[in-house]
């Protein structure tokens, strides 16, 4: 029975993870967010979720960014 086997490597690779898993999620996710709001709706949240990444990734790998930023809005050590 061919489908078993399907079955047997779709349940290997949920255990053991790894980028198929995670790309088939990444799919999912965005197929369900395409089918609930659209394609435009779709992109925007796509372009928002690209631009977090991307400041989180510029700004906020390192705590002391993070503080010196504080810093620049509220007075600096008021909120440590």
């Amino acid at each position: 029975m061919p489908s078993s086997n399907i079955f047997q490597r779709i349940r290997q690779s949920l255990k053991r993870g790894g980028p198929g898993v995670a790309g088939a999620i990444v799919g999912f996710a965005i197929a369900l967010i395409w089918v609930r709001f659209g394609f435009f709706r779709l992109l925007f949240i796509l372009v928002l979720t690209a631009l977090g990444y991307y400041l989180g990734i510029r700004y906020f790998s390192d705590r002391e960014t993070v503080r010196r930023w504080l810093d620049k809005i509220f007075p600096p050590g008021k909120f440590r």
